[in-house]
């Protein structure tokens, strides 16, 4: 079967854009796998929007149950360690085949973060070559729980500079941007009165000066509109 990479250029060619949805548990692992054989489109799953998460599915666990189901149903379904903030445990889901990591140390700064990512990236890619490796720059918040207000995130935001030098300095093969986007959602954008808007101008800006793949973490609670805009630029939209 075609790897991570080849889906996410085959995606950038259609102009679409490919769901990552995290898992806690098989029920979950399940659903993900079934809509993504209905709508016959690849899928990733992910766990580590905390790392207590990913412990308590099990890293070799869930590493065996997405092969496992590949193998059977010879489906598109790709695992990735979201949010992890430590190489021990990057290096621990390399290990186990995971296809993907997020090695997110943004809350470092931005010299700190270029550094320690480029040298995960360069250990992991000796565990195996073909892993994709993502970083992260900008404040998109924490947490995925329902917010009583917003945070104010404008000073957060990625330029195409900080992208641009960034990927060239580490090598990462995918980059997560601010570009109003946060984690977790208010109150009112539950109930639908609000949503979270996308500075499209950026994403197009950061896209042409990174010239990698792009992920838009905390997608839930965006403006539809936003959504399809910054799909034509492909960026993978993620869950909460």
């Amino acid at each position: 079967m075609r790897g991570l990479r080849d889906a996410l250029e085959q995606s950038e060619k259609d102009g679409v854009a490919i769901g990552h949805f995290n898992v806690a548990d098989w029920v979950l692992l399940k659903a993900v796998l079934a809509s993504g054989q209905e709508l016959k489109v690849p899928v990733v799953v992910g766990v580590g929007a905390s790392e207590g998460e990913r412990e308590f599915f099990g890293v070799r666990q869930i590493a065996a149950l997405v092969r496992s189901l590949r193998e059977e149903y010879d489906c598109r379904i790709f695992l990735n360690a979201d949010h992890t903030h430590s190489l021990a445990k990057a290096i621990q889901a390399a290990r186990a085949g995971f296809d993907a990591i997020v090695f997110d140390l943004s809350a470092l700064p931005f010299e700190q973060n270029v550094r320690q990512t480029k040298e995960a990236v360069e250990t992991l890619k000796t565990i195996n070559s073909a892993i994709l490796v993502e970083g992260e720059i900008g404040d998109i918040g924490t947490g995925s729980e329902i917010h009583e207000k917003a945070p104010d995130l404008s000073k957060g935001l990625t330029s195409p500079a900080e992208a641009k030098q960034f990927v060239e300095s580490t090598g990462v093969d995918i980059l997560a941007p601010a570009v109003g986007n946060m984690h977790g959602m208010l109150k009112s954008m539950v109930q639908g009165q609000t949503r979270k808007r996308l500075d499209i101008q950026r994403i197009a800006q950061i896209k042409g000066a990174a010239r990698v793949p792009l992920t838009l973490h905390g997608g839930s609670g965006t403006d539809d509109d936003d959504l399809r805009k910054a799909r034509t630029i492909q960026v993978c939209p993620k869950d909460l």
